[in-house]
């Protein structure tokens, strides 16, 4: 019988993002487990990534748990966030939450939506174990 392989994160966290989540996360008003991480169509460069409150896990939801906390990834975004890893950048303009993701194949001059090309599949093979 062989041992179940150990599968990779799907994404990870800088310290400064796990802050800024734990921050966000104790200041709502309601009962939150963590925050919920999927990307969706639109932008000019095709795809935007989407960021809310988790109240609760889906059922298809892949948990991700990361310097004290949980990132709870919608199951349609798994393949296109494969190996990323979130970061908060604050700068003299802007502070934001960026998205370091080797997938990414572009990005709009505005920064607010990307082109995403999903993990092929023998990737995601090792990822499903």
């Amino acid at each position: 019988m062989s041992l179940p392989r150990s599968r990779p994160p799907i994404m990870s966290l800088t310290e400064a993002a796990a802050e800024r989540v734990r921050s966000i996360i104790a200041r709502s008003d309601k009962p939150v487990i963590g925050l919920r991480v999927g990307v969706k169509n639109g932008g000019c460069a095709g795809m935007e990534y989407t960021m809310e409150f988790a109240e609760e896990a889906g059922r298809f939801d892949e948990v991700v748990e990361d310097k004290g906390v949980k990132v709870l990834i919608d199951p349609k975004a798994v393949l296109y966030l494969l190996g990323t890893q979130m970061d908060y950048k604050t700068d003299k303009f802007a502070a934001q939450f960026v998205f370091n993701n080797p997938n990414q194949t572009s990005a709009c001059g505005c920064g607010e939506s990307v082109a995403i090309t999903p993990v092929r599949s023998e990737a995601a093979e090792i990822h499903a174990g």
